[in-house]
């Protein structure tokens, strides 16, 4: 049996007439960017966030960087972030022009550590980056108590996180900004790049749309911008999806107990841990192999039988050799359990078309390689 990692296929032809229908739309309304589709669908996503303002930009790295820049974060000024994430979050503040801090994870949850954050902070801190790893929020009651106390920004990234809540607080309620990715990968995904900024503050909601379409703020009316525009055909599929965002993200819950419970007597590597109250949206199923010496052997092996399983973010971002070094990155304090994370994590097959069949042929040869190596 073949295990796909993704289903975009199959989920694409589960709601088609609603995609095309949309693209159809669109297509037919002779209106492709900053039309009436990309207008409906910042209004839709606005509503299901909770935010006052959703922003529709042209990717998950812009919707960081002119969020920042929205902020007034730049030259001079430091930004606080995890290291074991994907690149474009520590990118995107390269981009900006300001000053990448990488702090270490929490051991059980892999998202960013307060106390190392708290620790990292300095005169010139001016925001804080924390990731919503593998779909679980990262602990944004000690985060935002730390931006209080030092008065610094909070920009959360949640790409891998839509639908997820922590165990007493909602996404964007202990923040300044939510920034998105709407690549196919994601949870919540279209056919192309895609991003959204959302946000309560009038000025970031003001700026950010200046900064998308080159400083526009009427027609040929110009200033300092960048070209960064969702464009309808994707807002038209991002639209017909997120009418069905929460079932989706139940089947994925429901997937994860059952690998789970299938794999908790497994002594070779450690299943994902779930803060308790929260909502997990298992972006990711990610196990973290005992034997960082065995996590590509165990990935080949699953491969070799039919399962397409992954590693992500297998190098840390500091262990990059094209992250910029010098006055543009600094480490702060031990990386330990970012390091451990990235060299120990596999990704197994988690989306929500995947059937019960599958599934069941993915535990039995996790098991049977737990047997073998333990």
């Amino acid at each position: 049996m073949k295990v796909a990692f993704y289903g975009h296929v199959r989920q694409y032809e589960k709601i088609k007439s609603e995609i095309d229908g949309n693209m159809q739309e669109v297509i037919m309304s002779g209106s492709y960017v900053l039309g009436p589709m990309l207008t409906k669908f910042e209004e839709q996503a606005s509503k299901y966030f909770g935010s006052k303002h959703a922003i529709g930009v042209g990717n998950g790295t812009d919707a960081i960087w002119l969020s920042l820049m929205a902020l007034g974060v730049g030259p001079g000024d430091e930004v606080i972030t995890n290291a074991n994430t994907f690149f474009a979050t520590a990118e995107a503040a390269w981009i900006a022009g300001a000053t990448v801090v990488l702090v270490d994870c929490d051991p059980k949850t892999k998202c960013i550590c307060p106390k190392a954050v708290e620790a990292a902070v300095t005169d010139k801190t001016k925001a804080i980056l924390p990731v919503h790893l593998y779909g679980q929020c990262a602990d944004m009651r000690a985060i935002k108590a730390i931006a209080d106390k030092n008065d610094l920004y909070v920009i959360e990234d949640n790409a891998q996180s839509i639908d997820a809540r922590g165990a007493d607080f909602e996404q964007g309620e202990l923040s300044d900004v939510v920034c998105t990715s709407y690549i196919i990968q994601k949870n919540l995904g279209c056919f192309g790049d895609g991003g959204m900024v959302f946000t309560d503050c009038d000025k970031v909601n003001k700026t950010v749309r200046r900064l998308r379409n080159h400083g526009s703020t009427a027609r040929n009316k110009h200033s300092f911008g960048f070209n960064s525009r969702l464009d309808d055909l994707q807002a038209g599929v991002l639209s017909a999806k997120m009418n069905h965002i929460t079932d989706w993200t139940d089947n994925r819950i429901a997937l994860a107990a059952n690998y789970t419970e299938a794999l908790k007597d497994c002594t070779t590597f450690k299943l994902p841990y779930v803060t308790p109250g929260c909502r997990h949206v298992f972006h990711l199923y990610a196990l973290e192999v005992n034997c960082s010496c065995k996590r590509d052997a165990f990935v080949a092996f699953l491969q070799e039988n039919g399962i397409d399983a992954k590693t992500h973010y297998s190098i840390a971002i500091h262990q990059q050799e094209g992250f910029p070094w010098g006055k543009d990155c600094r480490i702060a304090g031990s990386l330990e359990n970012a390091e451990r994370n990235a060299a120990t994590c596999v990704s197994i097959p988690m989306f929500p078309e995947l059937q019960a069949d599958e599934q069941a042929y993915v535990i039995e040869k996790v098991l049977e390689w737990d047997k073998a190596n333990a």
